[in-house]
């Protein structure tokens, strides 16, 4: 009884098998030489070859990621304090590093699932099977797959692109449409961030219509300084000029303060001041501390010059219980306050005011 094969005999284009069919004049030995050995051979190569393209695969993108986390200062930036300030920020850096690890590891991901299926494909078809209804059945697996899991995917894709393009970081202040916040973590599928009143926010990625950084490579620190109406304007501004100015030269401050401050001039008449405005360009995150810091000085140098920093005003109307009018209740004469009554509540309208001002 003739022994059957679990596989076709071999053909002219496996070498081994067509040499010992040669030597022996044996179709069984060559067909046997050719299960036994040829095909776990050539089974052995391709996973030595896809072994090999997966590690120099990973070897060019660890190069790539290593040179992005050592990326240097835009080159629109790269002047003075702001490229130093920058280049030594710690948490720009870290974050860097971060999304170049991230998309490092995901880069890695990729290549070693492609490389092993196509690697996987190949296996099959050396040991004779027709992998045309493997590939059909694939492809109709990843269809119903992208039909059952479009959100994930979406969610996915949008958080690839959103590392890639370094739209936001860990640390950075970000707002998201509904959620407003410190990013505390970023992932392909959804980012968490903390508000101000301590809540954390899971947003999904896919949802993310648009992305407002505050802190991305600098930020800018806008004051509103309203002044009395009655101030000299070229003198105001002299005077804030010098305040921010000297803000800029303490070196306490030479690190948050990027480029020299700028006194824009007056941005808007309101009701009862002139409001100036003063721009200072900052490190990352640092704005509202220099914002702060600059309106403590202000304040101190205009108590210093006499300089008003004027306050709301508003009339109360006294009226004392038992008073009439000639002209009954509602008439005007019983709106038109006195000139005893308009000094006293011009008085109380200073006391109560006491503690009101204009930030």
């Amino acid at each position: 009884m003739a022994l059957t094969l679990p596989t076709a005999a071999c053909t002219d284009d496996d070498y081994l098998c067509t040499l010992v069919r040669s030597t022996t004049g044996n179709d069984t030995a060559a067909d046997w030489v050719n299960l036994l050995v040829a095909k776990p051979a050539a089974i052995v190569g391709l996973l030595l070859v896809g072994v090999v393209v997966r590690w120099l695969l990973h070897r060019i993108i660890n190069r790539i990621t290593t040179q992005a986390a050592e990326g240097t200062v835009p080159g629109v930036l790269q002047r003075g304090r702001t490229a130093k300030v920058l280049d030594s920020n710690a948490p720009a850096l870290q974050r860097r590093q971060q999304r170049a690890r991230t998309m490092g590891s995901l880069l890695k991901s990729i290549t070693t699932g492609v490389v092993f299926t196509v690697v996987g494909f190949m296996a099959i078809s050396e040991l004779g099977y027709d992998i045309a209804p493997l590939i059909a059945s694939a492809g109709i697996l990843g269809i119903a797959l992208g039909f059952g899991a479009q959100s994930l995917i979406a969610d996915f894709l949008s958080g690839v692109f959103m590392i890639l393009e370094d739209q936001y970081g860990v640390g950075d202040v970000v707002d998201l449409g509904e959620a407003t916040g410190v990013v505390e973590a970023v992932g392909l599928r959804v980012t968490r961030l903390r508000d101000v009143n301590g809540t954390v926010w899971y947003v999904r990625n896919g949802e993310i219509m648009r992305v407002g950084n505050q802190s991305q490579n600098w930020a800018r620190a806008v004051l509103d300084i309203p002044v009395a109406f009655g101030e000299d304007l070229a003198r105001i501004r002299r005077v804030l000029g010098e305040i921010a100015d000297a803000l800029y030269e303490d070196p306490e401050y030479a690190t948050l303060v990027l480029e020299r401050p700028e006194v824009w001039g007056v941005e808007r008449w309101d009701a009862d001041a002139m409001v100036v405005r003063v721009v200072l360009k900052t490190a990352p995150l640092e704005q509202w501390n220099v914002a702060r810091e600059l309106r403590q000085r202000i304040k101190q140098r205009f108590d210093e010059l006499s300089i008003e920093i004027p306050y709301a005003q508003r009339v109360v109307w006294l009226r004392q219980d038992g008073d009439e009018s000639p002209g009954g209740p509602g008439s005007d004469e019983d709106l038109a306050p006195s000139e005893d009554k308009r000094a006293a509540a011009g008085g109380r309208a200073d006391g109560e005011q006491s503690g009101e001002t204009r930030s």
